[in-house]
């Protein structure tokens, strides 16, 4: 199979304990990149010499002071030689088919900027499973144009260790947009699905491993930047979109659901009914945001309780 070459970019930071997973998981790919780009983005935790004493070929380590992942991404497409940008991230694997599969998409979907494949979710406890998507178009494979209805009421269909994107789509967006400190990677898809046919397997080749503060068995470690600048850019995309574009009032409903979750379990609970508010503005009938409201009145040990049973039912 012939005709694309694909960069892989990484950004690292602080990831010693996983980088080697990662950078394994490419090496026993059937279809090899034409280069790795590993972006060192100030770790303290010596992650970038275990890159390096691996000896991957093909593998460029690039060193930046810290400036977070957006920038160590653009960093990373700046620098890549090839016209598809597939992205992993230092503590994610694919499967072995993951870039084969890529390239077969390629091949079948010419006319597509981004290329993409669902994934597993796994846990702090080494266990995984595939993600939940509906509405989905097709049965194997196919073209996803209905990104935002099925990012709605589902996981999200694209995810950064699972996609791979046209260098000059990535470009038409900015990159990745700096300074954000959660978020950052749906804005972007959502901008390129605004503006671009994504071609979309549905076999899970990939794995996202969440720490314990990304599942609901854990305290949240970031607060929601305070000035919403996704929420502010899904805005001004909707602006900007046709009006052939449907489902975008959902995809800014659940990013509020979304925040809203975080500030609940942060015990925040003012911000969380501003959120569920402005997530039920855009999608009035929704009854885990009405749930939300109502946790607001229940002690925190309740609310973690709830979280911990419920939250991955969404």
């Amino acid at each position: 199979m012939v005709g694309m070459d694909i960069s892989v970019v990484i950004p690292l930071y602080n990831k010693r304990t996983t980088i080697a997973r990662a950078l394994l998981s490419i090496q026993r790919q059937r279809r090899q990149p034409a280069e790795i780009i590993v972006v060192n983005d100030g770790s303290t935790d010596g992650s970038e010499k275990v890159a390096e004493a691996m000896n991957v070929a093909g593998l460029r380590l690039i060193h930046q002071p810290n400036a977070g992942v957006s920038a160590a991404r653009n960093r990373g497409i700046d620098e890549a030689k090839y016209d598809w940008i597939a992205f992993l991230d230092a503590d994610d694997e694919w499967m072995e088919e993951y870039l084969q599969t890529i390239a077969g998409l390629n091949l079948r979907y010419p006319s597509c900027g981004v290329c993409a494949t669902a994934y597993l979710l796994g846990d702090f406890s080494g266990n995984s499973k595939p993600v939940v998507l509906k509405k989905l178009p097709f049965d194997r494979e196919g073209m996803l144009f209905n990104y935002f209805d099925v990012a709605s009421c589902s996981s999200p269909p694209l995810w950064t260790s699972a996609v791979c994107v046209k260098k000059s789509s990535l470009a038409a967006v900015g990159g990745f947009p700096a300074g954000v400190r959660s978020g950052e990677d749906l804005l972007t898809w959502a901008r390129l699905a605004a503006g671009n046919a994504i071609a979309y397997a549905r076999q899970p080749l990939a794995v996202f491993w969440q720490g314990q503060p990304h599942t609901y068995d854990g305290r949240p470690n970031r607060i929601p930047d305070q000035d919403d600048p996704v929420g502010k850019g899904l805005r001004s995309l909707k602006a900007g979109m046709s009006g052939s574009i449907g489902g975008i009032d959902g995809y800014i409903a659940l990013w509020h659901k979304m925040r809203a979750s975080i500030y609940l379990r942060l015990d925040m609970r003012r911000s969380a009914v501003r959120e569920c508010f402005m997530s039920l503005k855009c999608r009035p009938v929704n009854p885990a945001v009405a749930a939300y409201l109502l946790l607001c009145l229940f002690p925190k040990r309740v609310i973690h309780a709830v979280f911990k049973r419920f939250g991955n039912q969404g």
